[in-house]
């Protein structure tokens, strides 16, 4: 099976209460990521509405199959290629922090919702979601989907590695003074459960918060592949499943686990 090329946009976009701007960021994007050959396109939390809208966000959100869904199924299908993308969510009176996942011909391919909320702000304008893994297939692998604060638990990465999943997709707002994660945090988990994770964050400053950029793409050995500072950029990377195949062996945390030990632990 031969490598997905993958895209990571690391950005200020979208910016809070430009939907139209952020559609336009993120078709720009599409664009230069299709040129240089990526089949997926990763953007950070949020990204269409921005993360600072306070009580704004629940203005902003649309139900699945919205406007703004259906902006940016057509731009990936201008431009074959996949996009995982964040923003708010409306369900009812419920409004969730969602990724979705659209296919490079525009046809929605999975949606996930936030589980674990950060903070008093998040848990005050968005209901958690209740299914822990979510996945799709691209390109002959099983990618999944969790959102930020989520990879910061071993419980929901380890949940997608056994599941199957081989790429995990997790847009982020990650604010400073927090930099551990992307830095150690995040490469181990690609590590410990022998997968892929392209962590995708916003980067400079956003209402009260600073957000602190260093989106990556860690491999299943726990290398980086690729790196972004704290500037906006969009970085282009291969995940190969082979590696996947070749650091389990080397490395056999899920075969080795005694889960009946555990248990008791909840």
């Amino acid at each position: 099976m031969p490598p997905l090329r993958t895209a990571l946009l690391q950005g200020p976009r979208g910016v809070p209460g430009s939907l139209a701007e952020s559609l336009a960021a993120l078709d720009d994007a599409a664009a230069r990521a299709a040129a240089q050959g990526a089949e997926l396109l990763v953007t950070s939390e949020l990204f269409l509405t921005g993360y600072a809208l306070g009580d704004r966000m629940a203005e902003a959100a649309q139900e699945a199959g919205g406007p703004a869904a259906q902006a940016v199924a057509a731009l990936a299908a201008r431009h074959r290629i996949a996009v995982a993308y964040g923003c708010p969510e409306r369900d009812g009176d419920a409004v969730h922090n969602t990724v979705r996942l659209v296919g490079g011909d525009g046809a929605p391919l999975a949606a996930y919702r936030k589980t674990h909320l950060f903070g008093d702000y998040e848990r005050s304008v968005f209901t958690p979601g209740a299914e822990p893994v979510v996945q799709a297939t691209l390109g002959g692998l099983r990618v999944g989907l969790l959102v930020c604060y989520d990879v910061e638990f071993p419980e929901p990465v380890r949940a997608h590695a056994l599941a199957g999943t081989e790429l995990l997709l997790v847009p982020t707002a990650l604010m400073r003074p927090y930099e551990i994660v992307p830095q150690t945090i995040v490469p181990a988990r690609a590590y410990e459960n022998g997968i892929h994770i392209a962590y995708v964050n916003r980067c400079g400053p956003e209402g009260e918060y600073d957000f602190a950029g260093l989106s990556c793409l860690a491999g299943p050995d726990g290398v980086v592949r690729a790196r972004a500072g704290s500037a906006p950029g969009l970085l282009v990377a291969d995940v190969d499943p082979e590696e996947r195949r070749a650091a389990r062996a080397r490395t056999p945390y899920l075969a080795d686990r005694r889960p009946e030990l555990y248990r008791s632990l909840g």
